[in-house]
């Protein structure tokens, strides 16, 4: 695999060419985000009260102590934290650079990573709800490939845009890339459907914005609609299932965990009962910690609290652009893309999940929805953003 081009070229000679020194130089400074790290701060702190007020009940049924999933979401919460310090501090070169010792990339060696991951699971994965996603690391607890698999995707593709960026103007130099992502995205969709679904998005998007051509990704979209259609349609088994229960959401067996969501949903009204006040997380939504959470929040806070936090991912999703347009190279602009597309993607699939507007899949909402991996890996994302936003140099 190797996309040596113009970019990649440039970058290494002037790497190593120290530069003349002006005999006046403007003074510079680093231009590190904060507004996004208190964003995210903020979210993550959110996304604990949340959680607590919608598992407190479940905890205690199961395990006899309230405060069990919040005490393990605030360990994980804290680790990500930490993790999204160290990685805003690492250079986001990094990534893309050459690993003298191996002679190879530290982007392709995350890609053989993640291949190597997600056939493991399809062989010893552990089994919940008919799936194979998550493999177990003893005195550790388990962990999604498939999150791992979200950082690769974004960096990848941030890196083959950045290093072709031409070819990106035709439909060949997308086919040619999506060569590359269809291994990881297809073996992702071989256990869960709706993260490829994410994968693509985020593939789709950091291609759309490197490409000065518009009229392929038209046809490119279609065709891969069509193809998520008929891996439904032809798997059938409980795709299927969750289809009739999006149709028929008011009868059907299927859409029973959807059908509960919505009576909370409309019983928040306007302004909602009160946080913690929430009657339908006493068991009668299916998972309201985890994907469903956003409806016992609509109960909760009503609409008003709803559009609060949609408004939050939006404020969210606007910082990063901001870094985004900012970035001193492309590579960093590609990535901080990548990583906005995620988010935004996967929130408003969430959300459409939670109200009915698509068929039912097993998405989180980021930051607030119950789960480990995701919330680390997601912190590592933000991590990303600000390590780019940490190299773009101000001039006073």
């Amino acid at each position: 695999m190797s996309f040596q081009d113009e970019n990649l070229q440039q970058n290494e000679t002037t790497a190593e060419t120290p530069s003349a020194e002006a005999p006046k130089r403007r003074r510079s400074y680093r231009a590190y985000d904060y507004g996004l790290l208190i964003l995210t701060l903020f979210l993550v702190g959110l996304g604990l009260v949340f959680l607590y007020s919608t598992s407190s009940y479940t905890a205690t049924q199961k395990f006899g102590n309230a405060a069990f999933y919040l005490k393990r979401q605030g360990n994980y919460a804290i680790i990500g934290v930490i993790a999204m310090l160290i990685v805003s501090h690492v250079d986001y070169k990094l990534y893309i650079a050459k690993l003298s010792f191996l002679r190879v990339r530290a982007v392709y060696l995350l890609y053989a990573l993640c291949i190597f991951l997600q056939v493991i699971v399809l062989f010893v994965g552990e089994e919940i709800y008919g799936a194979k996603r998550w493999l177990e690391i003893p005195k550790i607890g388990s962990f999604q490939p498939s999150e791992i698999t979200k950082i690769c995707v974004i960096v990848f593709t941030a890196f083959i845009a950045y290093a072709a960026p031409k070819k990106m103007n035709k439909i060949g130099g997308f086919l040619r890339a999506g060569v590359y992502m269809a291994p990881l995205i297809l073996l992702v969709a071989k256990e869960d459907l709706s993260t490829s679904v994410v994968l693509l998005g985020v593939f789709f998007v950091i291609c759309f914005v490197s490409s000065k051509r518009w009229w392929y990704f038209i046809l490119m979209a279609i065709l891969a609609c069509g193809a998520v259609a008929a891996y439904i349609f032809l798997g059938a088994g409980f795709r299927g299932q969750r289809i009739e229960g999006w149709l028929n959401v008011d009868t059907s067996s299927a859409g029973y965990q959807i059908r509960r969501g919505l009576y909370a949903i409309s019983s928040g009204g306007l302004t909602g009962k009160g946080l913690g006040e929430s009657s339908m997380k006493l068991g009668y939504v299916p998972e309201s910690h985890n994907d469903m959470i956003f409806s016992i929040i609509c109960e909760e806070l009503g609409i008003v609290g709803a559009i609060c936090i949609i408004l939050l991912f939006v404020l969210l999703i606007w910082r990063i652009y901001t870094v985004a347009i900012n970035a001193s190279d492309l590579f960093g602009s590609f990535l901080c893309i990548g990583v906005m597309a995620h988010i935004g993607i996967q929130a408003v699939m969430n959300i459409a999940v939670v109200t009915n507007t698509i068929p039912a899949t097993g998405i989180a909402l980021p930051f607030i929805s119950y789960g480990g991996t995701s919330l680390v890996l997601l912190l590592c994302e933000i991590g990303m953003v600000l390590s780019v936003s940490y190299h773009i140099k101000n001039v006073d």
